[in-house]
């Protein structure tokens, strides 16, 4: 059953990674297409400054399709390898669905983190809507804090300018 979960978190970062490839494609071709009009009817160097701006535009959004691109081709290639369930024993590592207890000043908050190499911050829902996972990757403050954590384990970790306790509680 975990292995079905984390394969529909999957196929949902790779629906949000498309989603993003297709946007950044279109914003890519409007500036591009912009920069040529402006060229195109320019009439003086301010006219031929705003063409410049644009190509620049179309470039960012290439980056930014082309990284999206690379990012997805690394999901699936991690996937590939095959998602598997964790023993509750076991240390937190790629691929781990991790439960972990969040104390702010008191308040506590749970959620469940789900460790991939790639999609950092994106909010995954859960099968027929049954709540949501949130992607964290090594390179974030929070993955490496929970790399090799075990269930139980407790660290403390500064977001959003606030420092807060965080504690492994289910590791699957």
């Amino acid at each position: 059953m975990i292995v079905e979960r984390k394969t529909h978190f999957v196929a949902e970062l790779k629906r949000h990674y498309s989603e993003r490839i297709a946007d950044a494609r279109q914003a890519e071709v409007a500036a591009a297409e912009g920069a040529e009009a402006i060229q195109r009817d320019a009439r003086n160097r301010e006219d031929a400054k705003g063409a410049v701006a644009e190509a620049r535009m179309a470039a960012g959004h290439q980056g930014r399709r082309e990284r999206s691109a690379e990012e997805l081709e690394a999901l699936i290639h991690f996937a590939a390898g095959g998602l598997r369930p964790f023993r509750a024993d076991e240390r937190v590592a790629l691929g781990a669905l991790v439960d972990v207890s969040i104390d702010t000043d008191g308040e506590e908050e749970e959620r469940t983190l789900f460790l991939l190499p790639v999609g950092a911050g994106t909010e995954l829902s859960g099968p027929g809507g049954d709540g949501f996972v949130s992607v964290v990757t090594p390179s974030s403050v929070v993955g490496r804090a929970l790399q090799g954590a075990l269930a139980g384990d407790s660290f403390e970790v500064v977001t959003g300018g606030l420092e807060r306790e965080w504690t492994v509680v289910d590791v699957c």
